[in-house]
């Protein structure tokens, strides 16, 4: 069964950073049968926003970035948004992750920010590092 997962920015900026490690190994396996990436405007709004403010110290030039988000849009299962349930967490600017994440019926969303998820397990969505993740579908490092 294919899992259905959110990716959070900071696991996308990782992945850019190095290509060492779990959120590299996890971009890699987009498109793959192993998961379904779900994505919203907001989401990917704000995942060109980061990259392109930080790509140039990954050595990244916007061009590139549009490739990797043009591919992650086409490999991803695009949401529209029809309801707002802001503010639930911690940080307001993460509650657009988990309303895609509701929405999508995700059971995964993918951070190293734990902590501005707390309580969405009553939406029975986990949140997990991309490594456990990884660890979860058998693909480990």
């Amino acid at each position: 069964m294919k899992r259905r997962i959110v990716i959070d920015t900071n696991v996308l900026i990782s992945a850019l950073r190095s290509r060492r490690g779990a959120s590299y190994r996890l971009f890699m396996l987009l498109g793959g049968k192993q998961f379904e990436i779900s994505v919203s405007v907001p989401l990917i709004l704000e995942y060109e926003d980061a990259a392109k403010r930080l790509g140039r110290e990954f050595g990244l030039t916007h061009a590139d970035i549009e490739d990797i988000l043009d591919y992650v849009c086409s490999v991803a299962d695009l949401r529209e948004i029809h309801y707002l349930w802001r503010p639930i967490l911690k940080d307001p600017q993460d509650d657009h992750v988990l309303e895609l994440a509701v929405e999508s019926s995700a059971k995964f969303i993918l951070t190293y920010n734990r902590r501005d998820f707390m309580g969405v397990e009553k939406f029975g969505i986990k949140v997990v590092t991309p490594n456990e993740f990884l660890e979860e579908i058998g693909e480990g490092l």
